[in-house]
């Protein structure tokens, strides 16, 4: 295996005339002599001549679209177009063998990417796809480098919790209580304290209030992992399980939150820009032959890499939440009842419309809106003196709306008890997260971005099910 030699490097190698291994599967087979090899490294293949007239013929037919095969031979100057280097084959070995009247990937045939939902666990080998998971890859490692670089600390929060972050209420139990007959009380309700955690436990829908307690120690912060939503929402922009990137950090006010999120997407903005840009242009090409597709007034005003650009090039415009109301409530498609939601007046729960307007219409730079009604947020932000906002941001992106949420962080014992009892959140199960304001209190801030509204973002896919390997959906836990 060691003497495997990758793709990429043999393309981007200007050296011919030395002999090489390689390893992978067969996209094509042409004139029984030239054989398109992928191996995952990079969308471009590496074209192998063989010596049919001089090889086994049934080996020859064995030679079909999918089926792995090891090759060794001579990296010679290639005459044919498209290519600059091509293998001459001295020896070939078939390592799997793929039967092309059942292999139901035939490439030659474009199959749509509804179709390739269905064969998720072979669409890693399409072009698209390709370049969607190494761009994944590519992004969680800038992740985990931006916040390395800066000493923060990646804290591992937990899977399965007794605790309800976002008090939303939909979330996955976790039990190893017989289903068919549970344990009951005297009252009827099932007796939890026979499950196996002694509580009601559930799968985690935030590893923030957990990441608080972290930053109240290591200072700065960060968890990066998977989170689940029990939402019963089938649509191209929910999944029931999704990847979440949540920063907190001691002694950050509003203003450090709002810097800190700045310079994070950037920075793995840029890193992509830099390091990506053979599979960020393949998707862009992609793109505009997807958005030909779509009536005028629904296509894209900037394309992939100017959207990416847009973000990395310009300054955030922050202003308040009564602000954005005021620009809202006058703009054109208010007035002329173009918006779906009509805005009128204070207090209203911006939707993605609104959002998009303020960055792509009014501003033509990202946003970020803060200090919103304190109905609408979290009981865990911080409230302003006004008595009637808090301390949130939300970073809104083009095509996509809010990217980020995030507050500084109520710190505050007295206040933050108030606040609980007022939005009903029991503060004797969150006896624990309490503990922080009693013991060394602190100013703190954090926010909250999904990995996959992210990487919708870097790719211009329009379906969250394409960005994530395995995707969790009602009624869909295949794979």
């Amino acid at each position: 295996m060691s003497q495997r030699v990758k793709v990429k490097q043999i393309l981007a190698d200007d050296r011919t005339q030395y002999e090489v291994t390689v390893k992978g599967w067969v996209r094509s087979f042409r004139n029984n002599q030239f054989i398109a090899l992928n191996d995952g490294s990079t969308n471009n293949n590496l074209q192998i001549v063989i010596d049919a007239e001089n090889t086994d013929q049934a080996l020859v037919k064995r030679i079909t679209t999918g089926a792995a095969i090891s090759v060794t031979g001579e990296i010679i100057p290639s005459l044919g177009k498209g290519q600059r280097v091509e293998l001459k084959a001295a020896s070939l070995e078939i390592l799997g063998d793929c039967d092309p009247e059942k292999y139901p990937l035939q490439l030659k045939n474009k199959p749509s990417l509804e179709y390739l939902r269905e064969i998720a666990h072979l669409r890693f080998r399409t072009n698209t796809f390709g370049a969607i998971f190494r761009l994944r890859h590519a992004l969680a490692f800038a992740v985990h480098k931006f916040f390395n670089d800066r000493g923060f600390v990646y804290l591992h929060t937990p899977i399965i919790t007794a605790s309800d972050a976002e008090g939303a209420g939909e979330m996955f139990r976790v039990t190893t209580l017989d289903l068919n007959n549970p344990p009951r009380t005297e009252s009827g309700d099932i007796n939890f304290k026979e499950d196996f955690f002694g509580r009601s436990t559930n799968l985690t829908v935030s590893g923030q209030l957990e990441g608080e307690l972290g930053a109240m120690a290591f200072g700065d912060i960060y968890t990066f992992g998977p989170t689940f939503r029990a939402e019963n929402s089938n649509t191209a922009r929910h999944l029931a399980e999704f990847w979440m990137i949540e920063p907190e950090m001691a002694f950050y006010e509003l203003e450090d939150n709002m810097d800190l999120a700045e310079a994070f997407i950037k920075f793995v903005i840029g890193y992509i820009l830099e390091n990506n840009r053979e599979d960020l242009d393949f998707l862009a090409a992609r793109l505009v032959e997807e958005e030909k597709q779509k009536p005028q007034q629904e296509r894209s005003e900037m394309g992939l890499i100017e959207k990416l650009e847009f973000v990395l090039h310009n300054e955030f415009v922050r202003i308040t939440y009564t602000e954005a109301i005021d620009i809202l409530k006058n703009s054109k498609p208010n007035k002329n009842k173009k918006f779906q939601y009509l805005i009128e007046g204070w207090g209203a729960d911006l939707q993605s419309e609104h959002e998009r307007y303020l960055v792509e219409k009014h501003f033509k730079k990202p946003v970020i809106l803060t200090d919103y009604p304190k109905e609408i947020k979290s009981f865990y932000m911080k409230l302003n003196d006004d008595g009637k906002t808090v301390r949130a941001m939300d970073v809104l992106f083009p095509g996509i709306g809010e990217m980020v949420g995030g507050s500084q962080r109520e710190e505050n014992y007295d206040k933050l008890v108030e606040r609980m009892k007022d939005m009903h959140v029991p503060a004797d199960e969150l006896s624990w997260y309490l503990d922080t304001r009693r013991f060394g209190t602190a100013p703190h801030s954090g926010f909250g971005l999904g990995f996959e509204r992210l990487m919708l973002f870097v790719t211009g896919m329009s379906n969250i099910r394409d960005v994530i390997p395995f995707p969790r959906t009602p009624k869909s836990a295949e794979f």
